[in-house]
């Protein structure tokens, strides 16, 4: 229930940051979406990096501008 999207069309946009997120930290994605068998230090590392990510974008976007 606590992972609902306030905004049900990022979706794509999310998923594809974490792809990408992952792909910059050297985590496996599991294929069929199942977590459980990834280390807590890599989810971690994995929602720490996209969280950072996500405050920079609405940090630029409240200044006026991306870069």
């Amino acid at each position: 229930m606590a992972n609902q999207l306030i905004v049900p069309q990022a979706t794509q946009a999310l998923n594809q940051m974490k792809l990408e997120a992952a792909q910059e930290l050297g985590v496996q994605i599991p294929a069929d979406g199942y977590y459980g068998n990834v280390s807590t230090r890599d989810a971690g590392s994995l929602g720490g990096y996209i969280t950072k990510k996500l405050v920079q974008m609405a940090e630029q976007q409240l200044s006026g501008g991306f870069r």
